[in-house]
């Protein structure tokens, strides 16, 4: 989605961005909750040559999937490191988790319908009074 499609799904919503309503709001926008279409992805690392890969960094079952199912070996999965997600990013993260996306190892006993109910990002209001350098 685009920059105003995200703005239209998510901080737009009364009581601002929230997790348990992710993959709604953005069927609402977008008509689908995800139009990527994964199984093409692993043709280019075939062309490239590559046959195994040792770190995947992608929270994404669908892209683990099509690069597993397509031959390519994938030897260890890496969670995005929790301090690198910035805060309104976990709205994002919690849902996809929730949804079935790849969850580590030490987050497995957490990811659950609590969670994602009080995971929430900045409403609109936030949003406007937040100047855009204040992120």
């Amino acid at each position: 989605m685009t920059s105003i499609d995200s703005f239209l799904a998510f901080a737009e919503q009364e009581g601002g961005d929230r997790a348990e309503t992710y993959f709604h709001r953005t069927a609402c926008v977008a008509g689908v909750e995800d139009m990527r279409f994964q199984e093409l992805m692993p043709d280019s690392l075939h062309w490239l040559g590559i046959t195994k890969i040792d770190d995947l960094i992608s929270m994404s079952d669908m892209k683990y999937n099509a690069i597993v199912d397509s031959g390519i070996e994938v030897r260890n999965r890496v969670a995005i490191p929790d301090e690198m997600i910035p805060a309104d990013a976990h709205v994002e993260i919690d849902a996809k988790m929730y949804a079935g996306y790849y969850v580590p190892e030490n987050k497995r006993g957490t990811v659950n319908e609590d969670l994602v109910k009080l995971t929430k990002g900045r409403s609109l209001d936030e949003d406007l009074l937040a100047g855009p350098m204040d992120d």
